[in-house]
């Protein structure tokens, strides 16, 4: 069963990368536009790359390779001993959510704009704490 929640986390991640987190816009009157995990890392590449460089690292690549790393561990591809730093991947990805979240906290906090969260953000956390639980599970089978 494990094995086979880890597997749809591969799949699940790309649809949350390319689903709205949040819908943004300037005053109630305007349309909301909305805003991805994808269409925010390419604003971010054209404006700051260092920054959309660590995003994709930490929304993309960290969540990904955790999980994909993971499997292997699972189908005893991959050495046990390495699920301590499959763990650290886990945690770096969580660290995306937060700043997502912090970000939403500000923009309502200023008052400027109209910020809502759609459905994409619950599907990007519901990925990113699975795979934690399912990291989490898989260590205390090893012990």
């Amino acid at each position: 069963m494990l094995k086979a929640a880890n597997l749809a986390l591969l799949l699940l991640y790309p649809v949350a990368w390319s689903a709205p987190l949040l819908r943004a816009g300037l005053l109630p009157l305007f349309g909301m536009e909305e805003i991805s995990v994808l269409t925010g890392l390419r604003a971010l590449w054209q404006s700051d790359l260092l920054l959309a460089l660590l995003v994709a690292f930490f929304a993309l690549a960290a969540p990904w390779l955790k999980t994909l790393a993971l499997s292997l561990i699972q189908f005893g591809l991959l050495d046990r001993r390495a699920l301590p730093a499959v763990t650290l991947l886990g945690k770096l990805a969580m660290a995306d959510i937060f700043l997502i979240a912090l970000y939403i906290t500000l923009a309502k906090g200023i008052g400027v704009g109209r910020i809502e969260t759609a459905w994409g953000l619950y599907l990007f956390t519901t990925c990113i704490l699975a795979s934690l639980a399912i990291s989490l599970i898989e260590a205390r089978r090893g012990h």
